[in-house]
């Protein structure tokens, strides 16, 4: 499971998700990639299931890119109990995804592969996502 080796501060709060991604929205690696189209938390459970679908998928040929990690601590309180006492534990570790943010690069594999390994992965998240192929890839596929 992804989560960062050492933090400087055990609980942070929640932060806003507004705008547009600045950096992170190109593809830099692969020759196709999942985007996402909304903002959201992805917690590494749904990375590393989605990490697995795509290698299950191309069949051990290609390259994988994780462009995402979870760097944010998710707190939560127990159920039941009073008010007050403090901020809950961490209970896991979410990646703040804004629109627009590449979040999976894929290359090494043919168009149909691509996509479909890719369309597998995004059942995985809570957020809407879409599969993109770089420009200069994509006229040679189609």
């Amino acid at each position: 499971m992804l989560m960062p080796k050492r933090v400087k501060w055990r609980k942070q709060q929640r932060g806003r998700m507004t705008g547009k991604v600045l950096r992170g929205a190109a593809m830099v690696y692969g020759e196709y990639a999942l985007q996402a189209l909304e903002p959201g938390w992805v917690s590494a459970r749904q990375i590393e299931a989605a990490r697995r679908t795509i290698v299950r998928a191309m069949r051990r040929h290609g390259k994988l890119w994780i462009r995402i990690f979870p760097d944010k601590p998710y707190t939560h309180r127990p159920p039941e109990t009073r008010m007050g006492k403090g901020k809950g534990a961490v209970e896991y570790w979410v990646a703040v995804v804004r629109p627009g943010r590449i979040m999976f690069e894929v290359g090494g594999l043919d168009h149909d592969e691509a996509v479909e390994c890719l369309h597998q992965a995004a059942y995985k998240f809570s957020i809407r996502t879409k599969v993109i192929a770089r420009a200069d890839r994509a006229g040679e596929r189609e």
